[in-house]
């Protein structure tokens, strides 16, 4: 296999970064090189990762605004991500036990409130 293919989603006035002009959402297909990671993600939609909000892998969280563990997670062929802006809100009370990548529980688990705030700063 030569690339995989990411299934990529960008929601409000990230949906530029997909080619959208109307600030709803834009749905798109990257093709990598196998072994990229999130961060190769964003440098070729030249989305600067502080502008994003949370995220989702495969409908996993992987960060939210100021806590971003997901950046050298690697993506395979299929994978789905869902970038959303730092407007976008998500209730505190549904963000804990929610199915998340491994980086980002570990990430909570390394915090003294173990995560137990509605923003956060690297």
């Amino acid at each position: 296999m030569n690339e995989v293919t990411i299934d990529t989603w960008l929601y409000g006035p990230l949906a530029h970064y997909g080619g959208s002009e109307d600030n709803i959402f834009a749905q798109l297909n990257v093709s990598l090189p196998p072994g990229s990671t999130l961060r190769d993600l964003l440098a070729h939609l030249h989305l600067p990762t502080e502008e994003r909000g949370i995220t989702f892998i495969n409908g996993n969280l992987s960060a939210m605004p100021g806590l971003q563990p997901d950046l050298e997670h690697q993506l395979d062929d299929g994978d789905r991500v869902a970038f959303f802006h730092l407007k976008s809100m998500w209730p505190f009370q549904y963000r804990h036990d929610v199915a998340s990548i491994p980086e980002f529980k570990a990430s909570l688990e390394a915090r003294e409130d173990k995560g137990l705030q509605s923003r956060y700063d690297t």
